[in-house]
Order: C-alpha cells, then structure tokens, then sequence
C-alpha cells in the first residue's frame, strides 16, 4: 500500500474539513424604507357633449299578434329610412329591445289582442339637427312613435381627459408642498406619478325625453372629466 507523505497528508485533511464547514449566513436584513410623502389631486375640466343617443319606441296593436307584428315592423322600418336618410351611419342603429304579449279584458280572463313594442336606439352625431331629425321619424311613424329617452354624451374626451389629468398632477404637488411645510419637512424629488383607477367616467345627461323631443335645437349642456392621480415625493 502505498503511504502519503506527512505534509501532503495534511494538506489533504485541511481541505476536506473547509469543505464540510458551513457556509456563512446569508443577509437577511432589507433595506430600510425610503421616507416619503404621499398626496393625491383630483382634476376636473367641462366637456361639451357632441353626440345625443336617442331611445325611439315603436308600440303597435293587433287582433292577432301576425297582425300587430306586420305593423310594427311597417313602422319601424318607415322609422329606420328616416333615420338612414338623414346620413345616420348603420353601426349608429341598433334594435336593443322587441318584444310581443298579449292584451286582456279587464278580468284578465279573456285576450282581446297583442301588443307588439319594438326599442330602436341611435347615435346621432349632427347635435344641430338632432331635434328636427327626431320629429321627422316621429312624423314618419305617427301615434305608434315612443320617445323614451335622449342621453347626451362626449364622443372623444381625449383632450378634456388629459387637461384633467395635469390639472390633477398640479394639485397633488401644491398639496404635498403644503403638507410637508405643515410638518416642517423638506420635501425631496418626486418618486412616483399614478392615475388612480376607478376615477368617475363622463356621465351621460340623460334629458328628459318628453320636453326635450319637442325643443329645437336641443341643449346639450356640459359634462364634467375627472381624473386622480397619486404623488409620491421622497424626503429630504
């Protein structure tokens, strides 16, 4: 057998047991959190509403349901060309509601004939002309016409949004700036910009259908866009 000499067989030894030795601990600590100060701004700008979405109903009657079904659809299709003639454009028009049930004596014993309601909704984009568009269908269809709402609206509120936006980002900067005076801090860089979600949406003006289908031209009034946003400015 053969034999190592001493020094070698020292060596040998050292490095076996720097293998077997633990290896040193990793860092657990994590670094301390940046000071800082949190502010949120609400911006608000008035947009004028440039479409007008119009909820037209058709209600016929008949001794057979066929029968109050011809007729409405008689009507609505004569509701539909004046729409169409006007330059309305085919994804402005939708049906979003037909329905057909019957009508009763008043026992409710006995069907004296069908009703038939048919719900044509359009997007009308000439707010100028809305008004008299409306009493033209309303001519074209007669006593069957139902006018049963208008709601005004802002086609693109791009631009209304991001003046908004700034607005906001301004008003969180001078409320951190007071807030930090307040506390007798200096106020650092800012870390963070954040548009916080959830923020009100344009809301629709619905008018009130009866008054309104009979006022040329029609008021749109104005419609507010609102946008938060959140700031976060370090300390110094």
């Amino acid at each position: 057998m053969t034999r190592l000499p001493l020094a070698a067989a020292l060596l040998l030894g050292t490095l076996v047991l720097a293998g077997c030795a633990a290896p040193a601990p990793a860092a657990t600590g994590s670094p301390a959190p940046v000071a800082g100060l949190t502010a949120r701004g609400t911006g608000t700008v008035s947009a004028t509403p440039d479409v007008v979405t119009v909820s037209l109903g058709v209600q016929t009657r008949g001794e057979t349901a066929t029968g109050a079904l011809d007729a409405n659809s008689a009507a609505a299709t004569a509701l539909l060309d004046v729409l169409r003639g006007a330059g309305v454009a085919p994804e402005d028009l939708r049906t979003s509601d037909l329905a057909v049930f019957p009508t009763t004596s008043e026992d409710g014993r006995r069907i004296t004939g069908y009703e038939v309601t048919n719900r044509v909704t359009a997007t009308l984009r000439d707010l100028a002309g809305a008004g008299a568009l409306i009493d033209a269908a309303a001519g074209a269809v007669g006593d069957a016409i139902r006018v049963e709402g208008l709601t005004f609206s802002v086609d693109d509120d791009s631009a209304a949004r991001a003046a908004a936006r700034g607005d906001a980002v301004r008003r969180a900067v001078a409320q951190a700036e007071e807030m930090a005076e307040a506390a007798g801090v200096s106020l650092g860089p800012i870390q963070s910009i954040t548009e916080v979600a959830g923020a009100a949406p344009p809301q629709p003006f619905a008018a009130d259908a009866a008054r309104e289908a009979l006022a040329v031209p029609l008021q749109p009034g104005t419609q507010d866009v609102e946008v938060v946003v959140e700031v976060v400015h370090a300390l110094g």
